[in-house]
């Protein structure tokens, strides 16, 4: 139970109930857990009107004051009129570019600024929404928080004072799993060979076209390996571009529960994310977790989150992604599954929650 001197913080956690959370919603969840162990702050979540209706991914654990309006009113009431203000709190912590009008000092999280170097990724409204979100923060925030050194260049970048930029690295958490978990995923699935996962939203960025070609580069190579494909469909040609390999060899898994999602890292020879642009790159540190290998993108946020630990890529270079998967999957397998269990060590959610909660602290004053 928090004590009556708690810091009080309003946090939004309206991207709970989008039907796939992605990266946003375990960044809120993971902080609201960590929360719960320290009796030093007291959150209320804001919401849109959902009636009655639970986030996607259960039931988040705090209180959440729900705005009488459905998402896209609240939106555009949040971003155009800066109302309603969220009250009631010391503090307001915006999540994600939905930043609410509030009358106590505001902190915003930016997890990324990849709108702002690829543009034609995104829709034009949801470019629209980001330069707004962005607008509001550069103007208002007492503080942005960011998970990367490399988001935290684009934010000032962006207009936004270095001063006001704080970097605090999310945590990993490795999903419980079992052998006989990870032999049921792979019978479901038809998974007969050592496989290399990719997870993620199929969306531009991700590269998954030149993850497929370099794939089938290290087929042809001599790999002996599936590739699997987990997590929402996403939008833009990366759903459909499944060609350049066998079909028996791609397998395309879609959105999966925690729980299997747990298994099908547990279950990998290699994890592959070349993605182009990332402000952290969760399944990364998701697959270290879980004593992967990984093999991503130089120059990117994951190389930071890798901090030495992976084998690192041109992603614009179909060929480094096949002799990245070769190395990886080769001779320093072993010595690389026992460095992403060391590098994910020191990934911890509580230590984000502490460091979130003194940002928090300083911009309340």
């Amino acid at each position: 139970m928090a004590a009556t001197d708690a810091l009080r913080v309003a946090m939004t956690v309206e991207q709970c109930w989008q039907p796939a959370p992605g990266g946003s919603g375990t960044y809120i969840r993971e902080l609201l857990r960590a929360y719960r162990d320290l009796d030093d702050v007291a959150v209320t979540g804001v919401s849109a009107l959902h009636r009655g209706a639970p986030p996607t991914d259960g039931p988040l654990g705090v209180p959440v004051r729900r705005v009488p309006l459905p998402r896209a009113l609240l939106y555009r009431a949040w971003q155009r009129a800066r109302l309603p203000r969220t009250g009631r709190a010391d503090v307001v912590h915006a999540t994600t570019w939905a930043v609410p009008g509030r009358r106590v000092p505001l902190v915003v999280t930016v997890h990324d600024l990849a709108f702002r170097h690829e543009p034609e990724h995104f829709t034009p409204n949801g470019v629209a929404f980001f330069e707004r979100g962005l607008a509001i923060a550069r103007d208002e925030a007492v503080a942005v928080i960011v998970p990367s050194t490399a988001t935290a260049e684009d934010c000032v970048a962006a207009g936004i004072e270095r001063e006001r930029v704080h970097v605090v690295l999310h945590g990993v958490r490795a999903g419980a799993t079992t052998p006989q978990g990870v032999a049921d995923l792979r019978r479901r699935h038809g998974l007969t060979r050592p496989y290399v996962l990719w997870a993620g939203t199929r969306e531009p960025r991700k590269n998954l076209p030149r993850l497929l070609a370099g794939f089938a580069g290290a087929v042809r190579a001599g790999a002996d390996l599936d590739l699997v494909l987990v997590g929402p469909e996403g939008w833009g040609t990366e759903r459909d571009r499944l060609a350049g390999v066998g079909e028996d060899r791609v397998h395309v898994l879609g959105r999966l529960d925690a729980g299997d999602l747990a298994h099908a890292y547990a279950g990998a020879h290699v994890f592959c994310f070349p993605s182009l642009r990332e402000g952290f790159g969760m399944p990364v540190s998701e697959a270290m977790a879980h004593g992967v290998p990984v093999v991503t993108s130089r120059a990117t946020a994951m190389e930071e989150v890798a901090a030495g630990a992976a084998v690192l890529v041109d992603p614009l270079d179909e060929d480094a992604v096949a002799d990245g998967l070769l190395e990886a999957a080769g001779t320093r397998h072993d010595a690389l599954a026992a460095a992403s269990r060391a590098r994910a060590a020191h990934l911890d959610w509580h230590a984000a929650a502490r460091g979130t909660l003194a940002v928090l602290r300083r911009a309340a004053g």
